[in-house]
């Protein structure tokens, strides 16, 4: 058996926070770990979690300090488990991704005004094609520095994908999605790399 700890929220307890500690089992991922918690000792935690299957994204927190899907992640005894960072909380380990979604309004991320005369090439398909596997988990958001200084920063999740639609030669309309990109976007990335680190499409 080993031990793990979780980081608790709920907005009507006093306090509002609290860490509590269980054992689990060794070698089960840390889902299975907190669907076992959940069954067995307090059905009152909460977590999201689907496909179990690293496909959907819906498992993403942090343990130690980093982003991990907890369908994949196999606990150590002492691990610290905590909901993503730079989003509401909004009970335990599920947060608002309103927040991080917005990002992809402001940076008009989409498809816009299609040009559906442009023929696409093999290799610029497999150029944006990168950006499709995006399993839309958060784990990018959560894991950018630049948001503890700047709030109103993109980040990686919105300006991944913006790219993905400049590059795309049915594109018409690359320079509104370049304009929308400057402002707290493109020049404030410090290039530092935790985005790419934590994203568990690689």
């Amino acid at each position: 058996m080993i031990k793990i700890s979780v980081k608790r929220y709920h907005a009507t307890r006093q306090p509002p926070e609290m860490v509590q500690e269980w054992e689990v089992e060794e070698g089960m991922t840390l889902l299975e770990a907190l669907s076992f918690i959940k069954e067995k000792r307090d059905p009152t935690l909460s977590f999201r979690s689907g496909c179990r299957s690293s496909v959907c994204g819906s498992c993403a927190v942090r343990v130690n300090g980093r982003e991990v899907l907890a369908c994949a992640y196999k606990p150590k005894n002492g691990d610290v488990v905590e909901p993503l960072r730079f989003s509401s909380v909004i009970k335990d380990l599920i947060v608002d991704q309103d927040e991080s979604f917005a990002t992809l309004k402001r940076a008009k991320a989409w498809l816009e005004v299609p040009n559906s005369e442009a023929a696409v090439t093999p290799e610029e398909e497999k150029r944006t094609e990168v950006q499709s596997d995006c399993i839309l988990c958060g784990a990018c958001y959560s894991a950018c520095p630049v948001h503890e200084t700047n709030p109103s920063f993109l980040g990686p999740f919105a300006l991944t994908r913006d790219w993905r639609y400049v590059a795309d030669p049915r594109e018409s309309g690359v320079k509104s999605k370049i304009d929308a990109i400057q402002q707290n976007g493109v020049w404030d990335c410090t290039l530092c790399g935790e985005c790419t680190a934590v994203c568990p499409q690689g």
